[in-house]
């Protein structure tokens, strides 16, 4: 479903992504992972077609984002990482706006409109203002809107900063659930617990260069053939991504904190 072949962006002197090969399958949880400024919301941004890349193209269900970039926009959902929204709009408004966009027939996007606020628990401040929302209230009403025109692929960007536990969990299970169904979930996050629990693969990149693809045996063979476990303790997505990014030394550590 998603295909990315030799990908790369540049701004001004600094390479931002190295030519990325990247292929995510129908119906796969695929977690994008990486520490500040490795690349990963640059990389999205190309993906959806944000941002125009330097080099490298991108294919969405076949689609080429550079040459049809309004099929592909119609095949996708996208969660930023900050809840960009009109805050003069109500939840009701902004999202009966979205549905517009993508063209969705009224009477079916008020139904999904309405049960998404009310799975959301937002249905009872639907017409107030997002102005008045709080930072996970907002987030819900993107994740909402993002899902309303149940698109093929939906792309996450951090999707549950900002949420209380049992939000984060119903997004979760949401995810889950999509996924049963076909839809292919890319999703960036700095929650390694979440991406090791939830994501049937994962992609570390570093410096705009992607280090490793796969799942948790593929990590370790990965970082044992780059000579980088230097821990073999190492068994948690965590351990495997300081390992392979090399973000800290378990020793260092634990002398530091032994005083």
């Amino acid at each position: 479903m998603i295909n990315a072949l030799g990908l790369t962006k540049r701004f001004g002197d600094t390479l931002a992504v190295d030519s990325l090969d990247l292929h995510v399958g129908a119906g796969e949880i695929f977690g994008f992972l990486g520490p500040n400024g490795a690349g990963k919301t640059t990389s999205i941004n190309m993906m959806i077609g944000i941002l125009t890349p330097t080099a490298g193209r991108v294919e969405l269900a076949g689609i080429d984002v550079a040459k049809d970039p309004l099929k592909a926009k119609a095949i996708i959902g996208y969660v930023p990482d900050q809840p960009n929204i009109y805050e003069k709009l109500t939840a009701w408004e902004f999202l009966m706006f979205v549905a517009n966009l993508h063209e969705v027939e009224r009477g079916r996007a008020e139904k999904k409109a309405r049960n998404l606020l009310k799975m959301f628990d937002l249905l009872d401040r639907a017409d107030e203002q997002l102005g008045g929302y709080s930072h996970g209230m907002k987030q819900k009403v993107v994740i909402a809107s993002a899902l309303l025109h149940e698109p093929k692929i939906l792309f996450m960007d951090e999707p549950t900063v900002g949420l209380d536990p049992g939000s984060a969990r119903l997004v979760k299970d949401i995810l889950r659930e999509l996924a049963s169904e076909g839809v292919t979930v890319f999703m960036s996050t700095h929650v390694l617990e979440i991406a090791e629990r939830m994501c049937d693969r994962v992609g570390i990149i570093q410096k705009g260069r992607l280090l490793a693809v796969g799942n948790m045996d593929d990590l370790r063979e990965v970082a044992a053939a780059k000579g980088a476990m230097k821990h073999p303790e190492a068994s948690t997505l965590e351990d495997l991504f300081i390992e392979l990014t090399g973000g800290s030394d378990y020793a260092e550590v634990s002398r530091y904190l032994e005083g």
